[in-house]
């Protein structure tokens, strides 16, 4: 999932406990918190309505995932968990046979039938539905046909609903992590309603999953959304909680002070200014663990001076300019580790070692020469701008970074703040950002590839820095089609390698989560890729 690292809007709980006050003293009342009985988490304004097949972004994911229940789910640790799958059964990883469990309905009371899956994974499929997740399907007979454009054909063959219950997947080859896929948004399934009006659907989602939308106005765009807990859910992540408030603000400092005033329940994110304190300053609530989480430079081929092989000598000299080892140090006081690959040093088959990774390290003398190798096909002109969303928390490790690129390279390098992760996202996705900009990825299911799909493959709608290579496609391919897991891992070096050789993207970070939680729940956990274990965040 697109990292967004979530925005914060600090004027709706401000004013709201401004207003709680008042009412308290005129009342003569004891002073409730702000929330009562939802617990306040931090979000973003999810950038595009709430469907599923259209969420690749952290703010909309973390909500669109306690709306819905899929096939299967993960818990906090990583592990594989059936939720309304009753059975998937396959003997080759390439044909497979679903049964639901029965009683499962949505939230409208509508049943969750195997039409419910086929319908909604052919609407995320089909390229006129122009859905950000489309390339999750690929593996499936027939995907090819409605990518077409003008689409062959509108659903995809390698589906077929046997009853209400069974539904079988014919896969175009054997995909080793198929199974694992299911857990993941683009796989949910959908009400008959949603087809009536896909848009306002995405407004007011109906789901099958631990959580529906609150009554009323429960998303307050730009301020907030509220979920309370769905009492027709039956899977394995039954809420603890009386609800959810997912709260927005315009910058992680507001939201730590929200935090030490109990007027926010968990953040998620500590911010640079208080990394050094937070532990002193939350004790026993202060939350540290290593998540499949990455940090990233993009820069799309229409960037003036960075494409073709001047481009790859500029990335290769940016990337080697870059002191990763002290700014993790001085700005994130070791929470951000130097990253040696394009996934996490977490997940299963990580290798710190691959070839190529060299262009990682820093190295000034290096950098400076490739820099002036770039300048003899074309000399370079003009402000190195890196953007990066201002709600995010970003602007001190931009700040250092662009200040390393300066000093080594001696040229004006700036960064470049956009107001809210959505803005930011609304200009990379149609290629207008025009400059180099900071992204990541937050893993949604324990796997290497689930962070190289998304990102690099030459069909995903992901693909933010248009990285099209036949070569890497065929790799990746490969490691899907692998007969067991660490010959997947072995294929996936070699395709890496590849990345770091290319380098359309420029890694520079693996995250380490700082969390912190308020005096009114418990204990809170982390999971594996740096969300909350929100079901099991409970009241004290």
């Amino acid at each position: 999932m697109e990292l967004a690292k979530p925005a914060i809007r600090r004027g709706a709980v401000a004013l709201a406990a401004v207003l709680a006050l008042l009412s308290a003293l005129l009342s003569g009342c004891t002073i409730k918190p702000v929330f009562g009985d939802m617990i306040a988490v931090n979000g973003t304004e999810p950038q595009n309505p709430l469907i599923p097949s259209n969420t690749n972004e952290n703010g909309g994911g973390r909500i669109v995932d306690r709306l819905f229940a899929g096939l299967r789910y993960i818990d906090a640790k990583g592990a594989l968990h059936d939720e309304v799958a009753e059975s998937i059964e396959t003997t080759d990883q390439q044909h497979f046979r679903i049964k639901l469990k029965p009683g499962w309905t949505f939230s409208d009371g509508s049943p969750v039938t195997a039409r419910s899956f086929v319908d909604a994974w052919n609407f995320g499929a089909l390229i006129t539905n122009a859905q950000l997740q489309s390339y999750t399907y690929a593996p499936i007979v027939g995907f090819a046909d409605v990518q077409a454009d003008p689409p062959r054909a509108q659903t995809m063959s390698g589906l077929k609903v046997v009853n209400d219950l069974t539904f079988t997947v014919d896969l175009i080859a054997p995909t080793i992590e198929f199974r694992t896929r299911l857990a993941y948004a683009p796989f949910y399934p959908l009400p008959e309603a949603a087809f009536q009006d896909m848009k306002a659907f995405g407004q007011h989602p109906i789901g099958n999953g631990p959580y529906r939308l609150a009554d009323g106005d429960a998303w307050q765009h730009d301020v907030q959304l509220t979920v309370v807990p769905n009492e027709s859910y039956r899977g394995g992540r039954p809420p603890r909680n009386k609800g959810l408030t997912f709260v927005f603000y315009s910058n992680f400092d507001a939201a730590y002070s929200d935090l030490l005033a109990d007027n926010l329940d968990m953040l998620d994110t500590i911010p640079d200014s208080a990394v050094r304190v937070f532990k002193q300053d939350l004790g026993e609530r202060a939350v540290e663990a290593p998540t499949a989480q990455n940090q990233w430079i993009g820069i799309q081929a229409n960037v003036p001076h960075f494409s073709g092989p001047e481009g790859l000598l500029r990335r290769q000299a940016i990337s080697m300019a870059i002191d990763r080892e002290q700014i993790g140090q001085k700005i994130f006081h070791g929470t951000r580790v130097p990253a040696r690959d394009y996934t996490s040093r977490v997940l299963p088959g990580f290798d710190g070692k691959l070839p190529g990774a060299e262009v990682l390290d820093y190295n000034p003398d290096e950098a400076r020469r490739r820099w002036a190798q770039a300048d003899e096909i074309a000399p370079w002109t003009g402000q190195f701008e890196l953007a990066y969303n201002a709600d995010g928390g970003h602007q001190a490790w931009i700040d250092a970074l662009v200040n390393s690129i300066r000093n080594t390279l001696g040229i004006e390098a700036v960064g470049a703040p956009f107001p809210t992760f959505k803005q930011i996202r609304d200009q990379i996705v149609p290629r207008k950002i025009g400059k180099p900009f900071r992204y990541g990825w937050q893993g949604d299911y324990p796997t290497m590839l689930q962070f190289l799909e998304p990102g690099f493959l030459s069909t995903s709608e992901s693909n933010d820095v248009d990285y099209h290579s036949a070569e890497f496609d065929g790799l990746i391919a490969a490691a899907e089609a692998a007969p067991d897991e660490q010959e997947s891992w072995r294929r996936v070096a070699v395709a890496q390698s590849l990345l770091l050789r290319d380098l359309p993207t420029i890694p520079i970070f693996d995250y380490t989560a700082s969390a912190g939680y308020s005096k009114r729940v418990t204990s809170v956990t982390m999971t594996w890729n740096g969300l909350l274990d929100f079901e099991n965040i409970e009241l004290k």
